[in-house]
């Protein structure tokens, strides 16, 4: 019964995590330290950081803006830590904050104190920074799959506990599986997330990297690299016979939606006249009948 109100808890998110009854235990001890449920100016010296923090670079400059900030007018956000053990405490959300604090010289902090089993930590770093941090497309993926992983989560169920569609999280996930030279420029920032979904529709390698040359070398714009991707993918488009050019650009964005959407290959085929077909592809009836209960919804 326990398990059942604390996974009920971490449904609804951060701000239920903290305030459930399993995680919010106000109550000092004898000698007047503070224990868990309580809030105050911690020694930046007592607390260490999250070891599950997907985040691994802050901006430079906008941690030292922030710095900045902090030391005319203080933290105005506590951050959030659990306590480990006497004087110990381990940051569960509010790193930037914490680091911005120990740059502008600060010798505590204001936090609010909590209960969280590892788990928990997992859940609400990798959901706070997620939501919170200006994490790009490859962290965002990686948050997203050491949820899947690590707490034993289906994406729809991934899907409801960080409030995106389940596409969304399919579309970052997928981003793991291009060449490590693409994923490394999406997080740089030399290509966007834009690009980088049309790099999906590519199954050799060597395509990948070629388009990924061209992107950095002609600044090449999102559309004109689906476009290339139509081309490598449909050899015979010069010769018109390629039905996505005759396309409405509306209804080829719904072709494309549907294709993330449902995981798999979407054809619509429209006339002059407005009539035509959408066919979807599945491999077996156990794709087929996951297609059919995405369609449902």
């Amino acid at each position: 019964m326990e398990n059942k109100k604390k996974r009920s808890a971490l449904g609804r998110g951060l701000d239920a995590i903290l305030q459930s009854p399993e995680t919010d235990i106000t109550s000092k001890d004898i000698s007047g330290n503070y224990v868990v449920g309580a809030t105050a100016n911690l020694d930046l010296d007592m607390i260490e950081v999250n070891p599950f923090q997907p985040r691994n670079n802050f901006d430079a400059e906008a941690l030292q803006e922030l710095a900045d900030s902090i030391r005319e007018q203080g933290v105005i956000q506590p951050i959030t830590v659990r306590k480990l053990g006497y004087e110990k405490y381990q940051i569960i959300s509010g790193e930037r904050r914490f680091k911005a604090a120990k740059l502008a010289g600060l010798n505590e902090i204001p936090s609010y104190i909590r209960l969280a089993n590892d788990e928990q930590m997992l859940e609400l770093a990798l959901i706070e920074n997620t939501h919170r941090q200006d994490l790009n497309a490859i962290e965002i993926g990686i948050s997203y799959q050491r949820l899947m992983e690590e707490c034993k989560l289906t994406q729809e169920e991934l899907s409801k506990k960080v409030s995106k569609q389940r596409s969304t999280i399919a579309n970052y996930i997928r981003l793991l599986k291009l060449p490590a030279e693409v994923q490394i420029a999406i997080r740089d920032g030399y290509i966007t997330m834009g690009h980088a979904r049309s790099f999906i529709n590519i199954e050799s390698r060597e395509e990948q990297l070629n388009l990924l040359d061209q992107i950095l070398k002609e600044k090449l714009s999102v559309r004109e690299i689906e476009e290339k991707v139509r081309k490598i993918n449909k050899p015979d488009l010069s010769r018109n016979k390629d039905k996505t050019s005759r396309l409405p650009e509306k209804y080829r964005e719904i072709e494309q939606n549907l294709k993330e959407k449902l995981e798999t290959s979407v054809e619509m085929k429209r006339n002059n006249k407005g009539r035509g077909s959408i066919v979807i592809s599945f491999k077996n009836d156990t794709e087929m009948e996951r297609i059919v209960s995405l369609l449902k919804k």
